[in-house]
Parts: structure tokens; C-alpha cells; sequence
């Protein structure tokens, strides 16, 4: 029972941070598992039904807005692996976690920097943390459509910055963030 873990959003200036737990199944070889950040939308998809489909264990774990903004990035992100790794079940005796650092747990955890090229678990994460929150984005982006949240995401794109200076900062923003701090108007 090793579990590859992968977050989404760390860098974006707007939404929460979200990770992934993978445990794969040793006897179903999943085809075109790649990071995620290298996969087309509708391979991300297709990836992530067949995950949810074959994987003997996953989890979902989301750090808010609000936690980022009063434990800071790095802080949020590996609570948000906490709980996608305490999400699963049965729990892992390893865990693997792209990255230099690991979340505090109750089993053995090994970082593994650009482990989402090299172990498929932490592929697979990295996948369904990707859809996980590209999906709640497009939420974000039904309620507040003068930011764009559905094309970049929430990072700090141009387009981005200009409808920050214009609209300033909604609830979604990171307000610890530089360029959204300048622009708060509370």
C-alpha cells in the first residue's frame, strides 16, 4: 500500500490549493499516465475516470483560501495532503509526495523531486488533484465571471491582473498573495 501524493494551485493568486492520494492497483497498468501539467484536457479526463475506476485507494484533500492566507502556501499545501492522504482507505504504509517536503503522518512519507515524471502514483495524484480543482475553478468562474477563472485558473496572468486593478479582490483571492494585497481595498 504506497500512495503517490500530488497538489494543484500552489502558485495561483486566486482558489484553494488542492492534493491527491493514489494508491494504484498492482494488476491494472493505466496507459498515458503522465504529470498532469503535460496532458491535454480531455486526456486528463479520461485519465482520471479510469483512476477512480482502478485505483485501490484515492483521496481528496483542499486547503481554503482562508487556511493559505493564515498558515501561508507551503503550510496549506501539506495539510491539504494530510487530508487527502487521511482520506484514504485502507491507509497507506508509504507514502510518496512530489516535491521536497512531506506532510506530517502516521506512516512513512519520502519526497521525491519531479516524482510526478517518475512514479505513476504520484501521476495518477497529480492528475485528480488537477481536475479536482480546475473543476472548482469553473465554479468560481460561474460566480464571479469578471475574473476569468475559467481560462487561467486563477494565476496571475495579465488578463488576471487587469480585472484585479478594476474589480479588485472577491472572496476566492488569496489576499497574502502580493499582487492581490496591492490591490484590496478592505
Amino acid at each position: 500500500m504506497i500512495a503517490g501524493v500530488d497538489e494543484a494551485g500552489r502558485g495561483p493568486l486566486a482558489g484553494p490549493v488542492v492534493a491527491a492520494a493514489v494508491v494504484l492497483s498492482p494488476t491494472r497498468t493505466l496507459l498515458g499516465l503522465a504529470d498532469s501539467k503535460r496532458l491535454t484536457a480531455p486526456r486528463r479526463a479520461r485519465l482520471h475516470t479510469e483512476i477512480l475506476a482502478t485505483a485501490l485507494a484515492y483521496g481528496v484533500g483542499i486547503a481554503s483560501v482562508e487556511e493559505i492566507d493564515a498558515l501561508n502556501i507551503l503550510q496549506a499545501t501539506l495539510l491539504a495532503m494530510q487530508r487527502a492522504v487521511w482520506a484514504l482507505s485502507p491507509p497507506p504504509e508509504e507514502v510518496l509526495v512530489d516535491g521536497l517536503h512531506t506532510p506530517a503522518l502516521a506512516c512513512r512519507a519520502r519526497a521525491i523531486v519531479r516524482g510526478d515524471s517518475s512514479e505513476p502514483a504520484i501521476m495518477a495524484a497529480s492528475i485528480l488533484a488537477k481536475v479536482t480543482r480546475d473543476a472548482l475553478m469553473d465554479e468560481l468562474d460561474a460566480r464571479h465571471p469578471e475574473f476569468g477563472f475559467g481560462r487561467h485558473r486563477g494565476y496571475g496572468t495579465a488578463a488576471h491582473l487587469v480585472a484585479l486593478r478594476v474589480h479588485g479582490p472577491c472572496p476566492a483571492h488569496r489576499r497574502s498573495f502580493r499582487p492581490v494585497r496591492e490591490w484590496c481595498r478592505d
